[in-house]
C-alpha cells in the first residue's frame, strides 16, 4: 500500500494498493474507486483533510490510516478493504550470485528476505554475495510508480527488485549499481522510503 496526499490536485488521498493496466473507476460521494474487475486496487478520497483529520496526521503512519479510512468507506456505504500491510521495501542479504546462464550483464540471485529466501536477476554491476541490500518485495510501488510483480528477465524468473539509491530517490553518490546497505541494519527489517 502506497498513500499519497495531493493538496495541489484539491486535496485529495490517493491509496495505491497494486497497479494494473485494465481499469475501471466507481464513483461514491468524496470516494472515486478504482478497480481491477471486482478487486478495489485504489481509492481517491476527496476532501481528505476534513473526511480523515488529517492535520498533524503522518499519512504512513498506517495504524492510525487504514482505520480511519475503513470508517470513511463504511460512512459510504462501502465495505472496508483488508490492507495487506506487509513491508514492501525492506533490508536483505545477497547470499549467492551466479552469471546469468543467457545474459552478460545480469546475474542471478539468491537474497535472505528475513522471512524468505528471493531470486532475484540483478543487472548491477556492483551486486556480490554477502551485501545487505534494499529489496523491493513483489507489491511495492517504487517511488517513480513502477509495480513490483513477479517477472522473467531472459528466462529465470525474478521475485523482487534490489534498489539503487536512485530508485529509492535517496540522494546520489555517484555509486553506479545497488545501495550497499552497512552492517547495522538487520535482515528482513523495514527500510523507510518515502
Amino acid at each position: 500500500m502506497r498513500l499519497t496526499y495531493n493538496e495541489n490536485i484539491g486535496d485529495v488521498l490517493l491509496v495505491t494498493l497494486r497497479k494494473t493496466e485494465e481499469v475501471s473507476y466507481e464513483h461514491n460521494g468524496d470516494i472515486t474507486l478504482i478497480k481491477d474487475g471486482d478487486e478495489v486496487i485504489g481509492l481517491n478520497i476527496f476532501k481528505a483533510e476534513n473526511n480523515l483529520a488529517l492535520e498533524g496526521t503522518d499519512i504512513n503512519d498506517y495504524e492510525t490510516m487504514v482505520p480511519r479510512i475503513n470508517e470513511l468507506l463504511q460512512k459510504n456505504g462501502i465495505e472496508a478493504l483488508e490492507f495487506d500491510l506487509t513491508p514492501r521495501f525492506i533490508v536483505g542479504k545477497v547470499i549467492e550470485k551466479e552469471a546469468h546462464p543467457d545474459a552478460d550483464k545480469l546475474n542471478v540471485t539468491k537474497v535472505d528476505a528475513g522471512t524468505e529466501v528471493l531470486q532475484i536477476v540483478c543487472g548491477a554491476p556492483n551486486v556480490d554475495a554477502g551485501q545487505k541490500v534494499v529489496v523491493a518485495r513483489v507489491g511495492a510501488v517504487m517511488p517513480g510508480g513502477l509495480y513490483i510483480k513477479p517477472s522473467q528477465l531472459r528466462g529465470v524468473d525474478s521475485n523482487g527488485m534490489i534498489c539503487s539509491k536512485k530508485e529509492l530517490n535517496l540522494k546520489d553518490d555517484g555509486v553506479k549499481g545497488i545501495y550497499v546497505l552497512d552492517d547495522s541494519y538487520n535482515v528482513g527489517e523495514p527500510f523507510p522510503v518515502g
